[in-house]
């Protein structure tokens, strides 16, 4: 692996103008919405910035739980509750758009044989 792109080289660093305090709202049933304030770097709110919505729940599939999180358009917590069903369908058609993706991906892919592979097969 190359150096200068192995991510174990990368620096780890919180970007301190863009911080967060983050509260979590739940039914217990179907989801959840996290709420994430803006702070400043010394934990004060921040109101030059939004506040931000994410809502949270999951796809049953036949390999398990599949988490889905999608932004919610809110600008307070009622919103975001009045807005979460139609961001979750559009969460969910946007995470089955990217598994059909990659799996439409995974099954184009043409195996080519390495050198030493190649060296190895006997032509008839």
């Amino acid at each position: 692996m190359d150096p200068a792109t192995d991510p174990r080289d990368a620096e780890i660093k919180l970007d301190p103008n863009d911080l967060y305090r983050e509260e979590s709202f739940t039914d217990r049933r179907v989801g959840g919405i996290r709420c994430l304030i803006p702070v400043t770097r010394a934990g004060a709110e921040d109101s030059s910035r939004q506040t931000v919505y994410i809502g949270q729940t999951q796809l049953w599939s036949q390999m398990g739980p599949i988490p889905i999180n999608f932004e919610i358009p809110a600008e307070n917590l009622d919103q975001a509750i009045e807005a979460f069903p139609e961001a979750a369908k559009a969460g969910v058609e946007r995470t089955l758009r990217e598994a059909e993706e990659m799996r439409r991906q995974q099954e184009s892919q043409i195996v080519v044989p390495s050198a030493d592979q190649a060296s190895k097969i006997q032509l008839r």
